[in-house]
């Protein structure tokens, strides 16, 4: 009589083969949970580079046209003196939309060239912190409905903005350059500097 042999594993077989793979698998799963919370954390580095090179562009520009004009008063100097243009922190002031209190107001003189003759307005922008995120709003006067209002950075820390001049800021001398600064994420300090163009 022939004894067939049985093909197949043992069980001694398959139990080495579970612990090998363990060992080999385990060194595996530490190296893909590495590079996901890299990948993550890179992520969030970037996204806060482009958040602070969105607000950049956005407050050099606001800063370099700030200033409104007092058409009121005489000409000094071949020049017509300015207003209060920069108003910082406070419900008082100019008014654009039902807004959260601003961190800032950046407050400038445009011209509606789309009728004659030409028709100043006032435009105001707005700086403010909602929910985590810094917004900013543009009026143009004489509405008080914000035309756009746009996220700008995110995960902005509350009571973290702070807003200086070069000369006080509320004066009516506007000052040359203007500085702002706020945290996001975990302490991550950006600040936004702007230099005025007009004199």
């Amino acid at each position: 009589m022939r004894i067939r042999r049985q093909t197949g594993f043992t069980m001694l077989e398959l139990l080495v083969t579970i612990v090998i793979m363990g060992i080999i698998s385990l060194p595996l799963a530490d190296l893909l949970i590495g590079a996901l919370k890299q990948m993550s954390e890179t992520s969030e580095r970037m996204d806060r580079t482009d958040d602070a090179r969105l607000a950049s562009v956005y407050f050099a520009r606001d800063v370099a046209s700030v200033g409104l004009r007092d058409y009121g008063n005489a000409v000094t100097g071949g020049t017509l003196p300015f207003k209060p243009s920069v108003q910082v922190g406070s419900s008082a002031g100019a008014v654009c939309g039902p807004l959260p209190t601003p961190a800032l107001r950046l407050l400038s003189d445009s011209w509606d060239m789309s009728v004659h003759p030409p028709v100043r307005r006032t435009d105001v922008i707005v700086y403010y912190v909602a929910a985590g995120e810094l917004h900013r709003a543009v009026c143009r006067g004489p509405g008080t409905t914000p035309v756009s209002n746009l996220v700008i950075a995110r995960k902005v820390q509350p009571g973290t903005t702070v807003v200086s001049c070069s000369t006080p800021c509320e004066l009516a001398a506007v000052p040359e350059r203007i500085t702002f600064q706020f945290v996001t994420g975990e302490d991550h300090v950006v600040t936004l500097v702007g230099q005025r163009r007009q004199s």
